[in-house]
């Protein structure tokens, strides 16, 4: 079995792109593999603060032969009327350096021609590979390639060795400046030596490619991104699990950590209790985004006076690095102590004030006129959703019939309050959750300080939604208030740009009506929205449909990613309902029809009827009724029995919503619809008999739309 190895070592490779870069890499060259038909059993990838490298296990020593056919002049054209040869197929096997004689006949469709097969040899792999591994590394996703003193090559960091090896031998090769077999810049010969940890080890000698993870063990780095982030995740577990506390390890964090370490070895660390009085998420910030710090939280969740670092030494002395860290967290927290005081001299409410300076858009007015128009939005919602709480005690939303509709005011007033505040100044994430903090410290009431953070919610696709009727409130009418705002002095979202995340907004306003369950219409929110503005919205009518037109067009976003089929979606949305609970309970209908056994029949047959009414738009009356005394084949008489039965089962499951049973009751229609089409031709002489044909097709369509337009469905 033959093993390649490719190794590029560099200075320090950016450590949030190191992975991306291994990714990249490892696809590239995968992919260029495969087009160029050289085989291989494994490709694995190896990525450390210093080096990308690739293994290939079990690859072949080149691409297979293959045959290639060459296509001449037409016979006609190739030979006179003697058979012989002319110049054209004379010239032809000449420039492929072949007697004519050789030649062959290729038959086509379009005529028959001259032409000969050639078998291509494969090329040697090891020939192949540098321009391959060339290519992968000009086409990495580097956002800057620099240059390294008069090299003219380019790379994200200087390169500084190369590694190229077939089993136990160098290949020939140049990639990225460096030709393996000669002396770099640093006097080492390049090809088959690496070099270890920067403290820990010096050169190495790759005797083999395939003792390539066991010789930079030895020299103290761990290659293997994957092994080196499981090898940080286990010994930072064993030192929480030590005080009794739960890391907290995000992804992106632990990503950027293993990035920074060749050899990684955890240590955990303290500090002063005194700083706990903070809010914890200033603390957690700053030691994960500024120190790369994980910390520790006890089992409800608050933080502990404890943090956890990788180190990439091994240290004689881990007292001594230890101690260095707290020294170097010790200003950083007191910093986040420094603003959180500060703040605490003046009640939050007072903090309001400075936002009558602040600007929330030009031409839409300070932040202090938008938490105003918060307040009235917030308000109406309250108490839109407490009248429908009180009319239906029963309800989901029943929690809503004692909302503080005073508190909802007093926190919408006090929403961006936190704002002004230093603590959120230097912590910009901490907008929403300074503010609870302070209003609790004020005395404000529960619901109005968990309200402040609730607001923000959902900040990203699937997070968590707000929990309180307040927060609920809250976290639409800010939304609301941005979307109708923004629509309304046309900086409308285009393309990938999107400054004021709009998108995410109108996501985040169906994504709490659909999972709160709220009944609430978006037109009369959207409307209520547009009059706080109290006419400074110059075109209120073209931003009404703007808006409406938007938050609908994010159903198909939110949707599919879900896995629903955008033809369901199209089939709900080809009925525009505006409540999107409703819209989501159709939908939800419409995904478990498509399941039954008669919903293909009827999805065709309803597209069928659909595109015969079209046709005839404007042949029937609003108020047309079908007539008895017209229905003569036995087919129709069928279909309208059935359309009768259904008329008096349809309503009240449409007043209760239940479009699921809906659908189900209507398969009824499958077998006399078929056989209608079957028997009963619709577009006769007879006009009347034509007239109520196409009545008793509407009526079947009508039927259907109660929930969707299911003629749209593709099963």
């Amino acid at each position: 079995m033959t093993t390649i190895l490719f190794e590029l070592g560099t200075e320090e490779l950016p450590p949030k792109s190191l992975k991306p870069l291994q990714d990249a890499l490892k696809a590239s060259v995968e992919q260029q593999l495969n087009d160029a038909n050289i085989q291989f059993d494994s490709l694995k990838a190896f990525a450390a603060p210093r080096r990308l490298a690739l293994q290939l296990a079990g690859i072949s020593d080149k691409q297979p032969d293959r045959s290639e056919q060459k296509r001449g002049p037409a016979i006609k054209a190739a030979y006179d009327s003697d058979g012989k040869p002319t110049k054209a197929a004379q010239g032809f096997a000449k420039g492929l350096g072949i007697e004519v004689d050789e030649l062959m006949t290729i038959h086509t469709d379009k005529g028959d021609y001259i032409g000969y097969e050639q078998t291509i040899a494969g090329q040697p792999t090891t020939e192949l590979l540098p321009a391959i591994l060339q290519t992968a590394l000009d086409n990495l996703p580097i956002a800057k390639r620099m240059r390294s003193g008069a090299s003219r090559e380019e790379f994200v960091r200087p390169v500084k060795w190369l590694v190229l090896m077939q089993d136990d031998k160098v290949i020939p090769a140049t990639i990225q400046g460096l030709t393996t077999g000669v002396l770099n810049n640093q006097g080492v010969q390049t090809g088959n030596i690496t070099l270890g940890h920067r403290f820990h080890a010096g050169d190495a000698l790759i005797a083999h490619a395939d003792d390539y993870e066991q010789v930079l063990d030895d020299a103290k780095v761990i290659a293997d991104f994957a092994r080196r982030q499981q090898r940080i995740v286990e010994q930072v577990q064993q030192l929480a699990d030590a005080v009794n506390a739960t890391p907290i390890m995000p992804q992106d964090l632990l990503d950027e950590v293993t990035s920074l370490v060749d050899l990684p070895v955890a240590l955990r660390a303290s500090f002063e209790a005194r700083f706990l009085q903070v809010p914890q998420e200033a603390l957690i910030k700053t030691m994960q985004a500024d120190q790369k710090y994980f910390c520790l939280t006890d089992s409800h969740g608050k933080l502990l006076p404890y943090f956890i670092f990788i180190s990439n030494i091994e240290s004689k002395d881990p007292a001594q690095v230890i101690s260095g860290n707290e020294k170097v967290v010790r200003p950083r927290l007191a910093d986040a102590e420094f603003f959180f005081l500060q703040d605490q001299k003046q009640p939050l409410f007072a903090l309001t004030d400075k936002l009558k300076d602040r600007v929330f858009q030009d031409k839409l007015g300070t932040i202090w006129q938008k938490s105003e128009r918060i307040a009235k939005l917030a308000a109406f919602i309250a108490t839109t959703v407490q009248e429908l709480a009180l009319k239906d005690a029963t309800a989901a939303y029943a929690s809503y019939a004692h909302i503080d509709i005073e508190q909802t005011v007093r926190a919408a007033m006090l929403s961006k309050a936190d704002l002004a505040s230093t603590l959120v100044g230097e912590f910009a994430e901490l907008q929403g959750i300074a503010g609870t903090y302070y209003a609790r410290l004020n005395g404000e009431p529960e619901a109005v300080a968990v309200a402040l953070e609730e607001q923000y919610l959902p900040k990203f696709s699937g997070d968590a939604l707000p929990q309180t009727p307040i927060g609920i409130c809250l976290a639409l009418a800010d939304r609301l208030d941005t979307l109708v705002g923004i629509f309304g002095i046309d900086e409308v979202p285009t393309g990938s740009k999107d400054p004021f995340s709009l998108r995410r907004a109108a996501i985040g306003v169906l994504r709490i009506l659909i999972e709160k369950k709220l009944p609430i219409n978006l037109i009369s929110l959207v409307e209520q929205a547009i009059l706080n503005y109290e006419g400074k919205l110059p075109k209120m009518g073209d931003t009404f449909t703007q808006v409406i037109e938007f938050i609908n067009s994010r159903y198909r976003a939110m949707y599919t990613e879900q896995g629903i089929s955008v033809d369901t979606i199209q089939a709900v949305q080809a009925i525009n309902p505006h409540m999107p609970l409703d819209f989501d309970q159709r939908i939800r209908a419409v995904s478990e029809f498509r399941a039954l056994p008669q919903a293909a029949t009827l999805a065709e047959n309803n597209k069928r009827v659909a595109n015969i009414l079209a046709k005839s738009e404007g042949e029937l009356s609003a108020d047309a009724k079908i007539d008895l005394t017209l229905l003569i084949e036995d087919a129709e008489k069928d279909l309208f029995n059935v359309v009768v039965e259904l008329q008096s089962v349809v309503p009240p499951l449409q007043v209760a919503a239940q479009y699921q049973a809906i659908l189900q009751a209507l398969t009824q229609l499958d077998a006399p619809l078929t056989k209608f089409f079957a028997r009963v031709m619709v577009n006769v002489d007879d006009s009347a008999l034509k007239r109520n044909r196409l009545t008793l097709l509407k009526v079947v369509r009508e039927l259907f739309l109660t929930v969707a337009d299911v003629g749209v469905l593709q099963i």
